[in-house]
């Protein structure tokens, strides 16, 4: 018995350690406005964040012709090629060309790939009954069934959009966050996630904050956006097929 609980606590201390994100000289450079001194990388980031988000919401670069607000399969797709450029082209080429600086250090590679799967498969397995429940709800069919087609078809969609918020949010801010501010970069990076779903049905966006974290900690702990957009993609991905299912039905 002690012996199991000696091993759980010791498990247990290794998935809750500190992690040590250290900045380099680039990290800390610092310039001067009015009177306030701001961290360089930190304060791009944050400025291409903003920036892009709202091109994003005002669809922008999306010519008006193709605009649809029906949420249909072909607009979630042509807004998710969108986002491929907004959101992870755009701050890639910041990281290359601006930061000078490795993609590795903003969460694209496997990191601690052995936990990073476990933990993205305890958290699909969790969040399926939840999901599958949420869909069945009226407001979150309403919402997401319009966007069903085929299974592939949604799923292709769901890796480009999610793995491209994934980076924006828990890779290019969030790990240029921490190296400037510490591990509250996590949280203040999960802000923004949150306001992107502010048209989504209001228990949705409620459990965001909680989620947005849990995606957050994850990318953290594994130094890696990977696992969070594969569970990101799963997730949303069964959310869409039970309630286009379940609108079928009805």
């Amino acid at each position: 018995m002690f012996g199991t609980t000696g091993t759980a606590r010791l498990l247990l201390g290794r998935l809750v350690a500190p992690q040590s994100y250290t900045p380099d000289e680039d990290d800390l450079r610092t310039f001067q406005v009015a009177g306030l001194r701001l961290p360089v990388r930190a304060t791009v980031a944050i400025t291409v964040m903003v920036f892009v988000v709202i091109f994003d919401f005002s669809r922008t670069f999306i010519p008006d012709e193709l605009i649809q607000y029906d949420r249909n399969p072909g607009m979630q797709r042509l807004q998710a090629w969108d986002r491929v450029v907004l959101f992870f082209l755009v701050p890639l080429l910041v990281i290359l060309l601006g930061f000078r600086d490795r993609p590795s250090r903003y969460g694209l590679r496997l990191g601690e790939w052995r936990l990073g799967l476990a933990l993205a498969l305890l958290g699909c397995a969790v969040m399926t009954p939840i999901a599958i429940w949420f869909a069945a709800t009226p407001e979150a069919r309403d919402y997401y069934a319009p966007s069903w087609s085929s299974l592939p078809d949604v799923l292709v969609t769901n890796l480009l959009d999610l793995t491209s918020a994934e980076f924006l949010f828990r890779g290019f801010l969030m790990f240029t966050l921490v190296r400037a501010i510490g591990p509250i970069g996590v949280l203040v990076a999960t802000l923004p996630f949150v306001f992107t779903h502010l048209t989504k049905p209001e228990l949705e966006l409620v459990s965001t904050l909680l989620g947005g974290m849990l995606y957050g900690w994850l990318a953290w702990r594994t130094r890696s956006i990977v696992w969070g957009a594969l569970a990101h993609t799963y997730i949303l991905t069964l959310l869409m097929a039970a309630a286009g299912g379940a609108f079928t039905a009805n």
